[in-house]
């Protein structure tokens, strides 16, 4: 399986989510409009590529109870982020100007239970479980130890503030470069042992 576009590619796109929410918010509020939905389509991108990060991260750190849990946890925070980037985009399209949508926000995060499944709570699972799956990587010596403190640097980053996006998703594209490393040295000591 190729593993490497997933790894460089979303990281790459959350950087260009962050990119977009800049330039989306230069004139002052953000939203509706193009750079809102290529933003926000972006970052639902990066999370689908996120899922076959997880579940390798799983693989590479031994394919445990731990390893399975910890993969599950990441993959449920992205199903509920992807849900709210969905609620985002379909806002944005339906939204005649800025305070039409934040009243069309209004209303959807009105609905008991949204709010901590879809916006506060869900998605912060996706980052517990890409940290802590990062860091079994790591302790079991499959990367080098920088990198979950790196990518811990890059999640602060994002939840200190949403403008260090186009950062956060350099640091976590620094962290997740090892994994990708090591997919290519893994290939060629297969090779090596095929044509030994």
């Amino acid at each position: 399986m190729k593993t490497r576009v997933p790894f460089i590619a979303a990281p790459l796109l959350v950087t260009v989510y962050g990119l977009f929410r800049l330039a989306d918010g230069m004139e002052g509020d953000r939203g509706p409009g193009p750079a809102w939905t290529a933003g926000h389509v972006a970052f639902l991108a990066a999370l689908v590529l996120f899922l076959p990060v997880l579940w390798e991260m799983r693989r590479r750190a031994g394919g445990g109870a731990f390893a399975t849990a910890t993969a599950v946890v990441g993959l449920t925070g992205v199903a509920c982020a992807m849900v709210q980037i969905g609620i985002d985009i379909v806002v944005g399209a339906l939204a005649s100007d800025h305070a039409d949508m934040a009243r069309r926000f209004d209303d959807v995060q009105g609905v008991p239970g949204v709010m901590p499944v879809v916006y506060t709570v869900g998605p912060v699972l996706f980052y517990v479980g890409l940290a802590v799956s990062l860091g079994h990587v790591a302790a079991r010596r499959a990367v080098p130890v920088w990198a979950p403190v790196v990518l811990l640097a890059g999640v602060a980053a994002s939840a200190a503030d949403l403008d260090l996006l186009p950062v956060a998703g350099l640091l976590i594209l620094a962290a997740l470069v090892p994994l990708v490393r090591g997919d290519r040295a893994a290939r060629h000591a297969a090779g090596v042992r095929a044509g030994a």
